[in-house]
């Protein structure tokens, strides 16, 4: 019995932000088992906030992560996809980009962690951010118009 696959026409920008949902789902999944072991010493949301000039607000920390990963992100990724290496595979090119905003995160969202949890706090964010860079490229591939 053959399997039915149903396939959706949606344009490039709808297309990013389907894979921005889907990999900021995986992104957040993975980003709680590192809270879990760096025994909650990052407090994600808390330095996202400070970040952005509001310390003790991590409700607006959340609500900027998940903006970022469901639209600024994906939106950014349809604007330099031609030009991100990777060959014509949009989920490589997704973890080009999501390896680049890793460098960026892994800099700036540490928060007090020390050694040695500061390798565990790298590596894993650096798995979850390459999950959402492929998930991201994946489903935008699945999900974009063909171009004619």
């Amino acid at each position: 019995m053959a399997a039915v696959v149903f396939h959706f026409d949606m344009n490039r920008p709808s297309s990013a932000v389907a894979g921005g949902v889907a990999g900021t789902a995986i992104l957040s999944l993975l980003m709680i088992l590192t809270e879990v072991q760096t025994r909650s010493q990052i407090r994600i949301f808390d330095v996202i906030a400070r970040f952005v000039g509001l310390p003790g607000h991590a409700v607006i920390g959340f609500v900027l992560f998940v903006a970022a990963g469901v639209f600024a992100w994906p939106l950014l990724f349809v604007a330099l996809e031609p030009y991100i290496p990777g060959g014509p595979d949009p989920a490589q090119r997704g973890i080009v980009l999501a390896a680049v905003l890793w460098i960026v995160f892994v800099i700036t969202g540490r928060g007090s962690i020390g050694w040695p949890l500061v390798i565990v706090y790298a590596g894993l964010t650096l798995i979850a951010h390459l999950a959402y860079g492929f998930t991201l490229g994946a489903v935008y591939a699945h999900f974009r118009k063909p171009s004619t």
